[in-house]
């Protein structure tokens, strides 16, 4: 059996003035690829307090993250040795209320926010795809999303 190593992502979400959920995306460091704030889960850490943490250094944005996941996708990590790595990667919510216009990743990233569906045909990983494709309609009848709505 393959060993699987444990990631947590943020999935920071807004509405715009129309009413239209965007999502925030960032480049990857290493092939400037479009991904979703992400890392490794931290020691005494939940881990949506990680993947909070994670949007804050990685993409700037703060705001209400759901202690629930949405959604969760695999892909395999190029580790520095050159080893592929199984990652399965936990995603959580987060409504963001600002962006921080200094943040700790700020020289190494992009960010954008676009739709869920742009941002569905930007990322590589097709599990993560199909997540962002299922929140491009309705995103608020989705009861995570009612959630964390009611709380933020």
């Amino acid at each position: 059996m393959k060993e699987v190593a444990e990631q947590i992502a943020a999935l920071p979400i807004k509405w715009d003035k129309k009413g239209k959920m965007k999502v925030l995306i960032i480049t990857s460091r290493g092939t400037g690829r479009w991904i979703m704030p992400k890392g490794w889960t931290m020691d005494g850490k939940k881990p949506w307090r990680a993947a909070e943490i994670e949007a804050l250094e990685e993409a700037g944005a703060v705001g209400h993250i759901s202690s629930e996941q949405i959604g969760e996708y695999h892909y395999k990590k190029v580790m520095s040795s050159g080893k592929k790595l199984r990652c399965r990667v936990r995603v959580y919510p987060m409504i963001v209320e600002k962006l921080k216009r200094n943040w700790k990743e700020r020289n190494e990233r992009k960010r954008k926010w676009v739709s869920a569906k742009t941002a569905a045909k930007r990322v590589w990983e097709p599990e993560l795809a199909e997540l962002l494709r299922s929140l491009s309609k309705k995103p608020h009848r989705q009861p995570i999303i009612q959630d964390l709505l009611k709380a933020s």
